[in-house]
């Protein structure tokens, strides 16, 4: 069979800007049930639903266009970034849901292709993939619709962390510009494949180690980069503090920020969030690597410090690249600091 590749243009990196999403949102008039434990408002992973006081069904839905060519590659980069808003919650996986937009005179194989490699992450999560929906569109995109449970009483939210609490990082750093970077023969293939083996490692590994100790607050760390998802984290209410020798980073990051491959979602997360951050270190790359979006990023978890080394030993152990990255404060004059 000949080699089919599709065209690249996205991934998290295509994602609506948070600014402009929370002003869409707050336009919106919303009935409140008294079952919904979750929503939106709180900018969650995903929505929690009140079964019978015991259990939460989890939902949530992502989908993107493509970042890489290979068409089963980026079916399991995109099922693993779908399912990875559940184990953000501390949840297991149920089943999914296709989502599938593709040009109605595109290449049938490409397609099979896709979904072939969005059920292989799936069928790894030991979920069941359900059925879904599919349409025409001049672009491919791909996703999932994806169901999962949880007792309530061990729901993660992402915007209730305690002080004192270290921040862990369950995976590096980069995937975006490590991408764009290899488009443009900047870094070597060896970087490339590990951005890639990076995006289609499914979260269910970390999640699995660290429901076992005290969390306080989690979330994936996706499109609107460390900085964006840590921002939503410490809210107006805390203020997080990072150690920039700690944080893991992909090879081949930082020569691609330091070429200048700049992404249109770095650029936005930027805008966003930089009147909240301060840098107290003089290392831009590393700055364009904090922006950096995230497609099919790690889980960001705020850990009781008494669990926090346990828990890493445990993580490395099972050869998940993880890092205490720092420590939640009481709120200061900004939200996060990188020192």
């Amino acid at each position: 069979m000949k080699d089919i590749k599709l065209d690249v243009c996205g991934g998290c990196n295509a994602k609506i800007p948070p600014a402009s999403l929370d002003e869409i949102l707050n336009s919106i008039v919303n009935y409140k049930r008294k079952d919904i434990l979750v929503g939106y408002d709180s900018k969650d992973d995903s929505a929690v639903i009140n079964i019978d006081d015991k259990t939460g069904i989890i939902t949530s839905l992502d989908f993107f266009p493509p970042m890489v060519s290979d068409p089963f590659v980026f079916g399991q980069i995109a099922a693993a970034n779908a399912l990875s808003d559940i184990y953000a919650m501390g949840a297991e996986a149920i089943c999914a849901l296709n989502i599938v937009a593709f040009p109605e005179n595109g290449d049938i194989g490409a397609l099979e292709k896709i979904l072939q490699g969005g059920a292989s992450k799936v069928t790894e999560a030991k979920a069941s993939l359900v059925g879904g929906h599919s349409i025409h569109d001049p672009k491919v995109k791909y996703g999932l619709s994806v169901i999962g449970k949880c007792p309530i009483d061990k729901i993660w939210k992402n915007n209730t962390p305690k002080i004192g609490h270290k921040l862990i990082l369950t995976k590096p750093l980069g995937v975006t510009l490590v991408v764009n970077a290899h488009s443009l023969g900047l870094v070597s293939d060896e970087d490339f494949d590990l951005a890639i083996n990076s995006m289609t490692t499914l979260n269910k590994y970390a999640k699995d180690i660290l429901q076992k100790y005290k969390i306080s607050s989690a979330t994936d760390v996706t499109g609107f980069s460390l900085l964006g998802h840590l921002g939503e984290m410490v809210d107006k209410n805390f203020t997080a503090i990072l150690d920039s020798s700690q944080i893991p980073l992909l090879k081949g990051a930082r020569k691609a920020a330091s070429e200048f491959v700049f992404t249109k979602g770095g650029e936005r997360n930027r805008l966003f969030m930089e009147k909240k951050v301060e840098f107290q270190v003089d290392d831009f790359p590393l700055e364009e690597i904090l922006y950096d979006p995230q497609t099919s990023g790690g889980l960001l978890v705020a850990i009781d410090p008494n669990d926090a080394d346990k828990a890493l030993e445990e993580l490395r152990v099972n050869n998940i690249e993880s890092s205490i990255i720092g420590e939640i404060y009481k709120k200061f004059d900004k939200s996060i600091f990188i020192v």
